[in-house]
């Protein structure tokens, strides 16, 4: 009957379901980032402004040149193309294991860290620094700006995290 698969078969099978869904992940969050950065600077960027959205929420418009919270902003010129080469290089290594991971949920917590890292790789292409624009606070303390992409690549590191504890588990029995 042509309509069996072999186990060997099926786990090529499912191996190609994970990697089209979780490239699909990673082409989606592009899309998104790009698309709200392109709005943000729209909005929030020319001319530059703060919209308050909640007593804990504004846009506001920061330019990155460094990584996660600010850090390496004063970088020299070529610090943009090197974060750029670093991020691509990360991306090539989550897309190695992406084309090993046998189980969804890993990816699709590596699909949205690579589409977040992606995402900004354009920006810092493009601009020389990462669009950033949600700012969070409470009681005069601001969490650094971020974007979608920072929240894409936040998102699947925690799933990664927890989809290794989860799978290290032993089986109830």
């Amino acid at each position: 009957m042509s309509g069996l698969l072999t186990p060997a078969e099926r786990e090529l099978d499912v191996a190609h379901i994970i990697r089209r869904r979780s490239l699909g992940l990673a082409l989606a969050v592009v899309a998104l980032d790009q698309a709200f950065k392109v709005w943000m600077l729209r909005l929030v960027f020319d001319p530059p402004r703060i919209i308050e959205l909640t007593p804990f929420a504004n846009l506001a418009p920061v330019w990155n040149r460094g990584i996660s919270f600010g850090m390496f902003n004063d970088l020299a010129e070529y610090g943009p193309l090197v974060l750029a080469a670093l991020a691509l290089i990360v991306s090539v290594v989550l897309t190695a294991w992406l084309w090993q991971a046998r189980r969804l949920s890993l990816g699709l917590a590596l699909g949205l860290v690579i589409g977040g890292a992606i995402g900004n790789v354009i920006d810092r292409l493009r601009f020389g620094a990462v669009v950033d624009f949600l700012d969070l606070h409470a009681f005069g303390y601001h969490w650094p700006a971020f974007n979608v992409a920072d929240s894409a690549i936040t998102v699947g590191v925690f799933l990664m995290l927890f989809d290794t504890l989860a799978a290290d588990k032993p089986e109830a029995r």
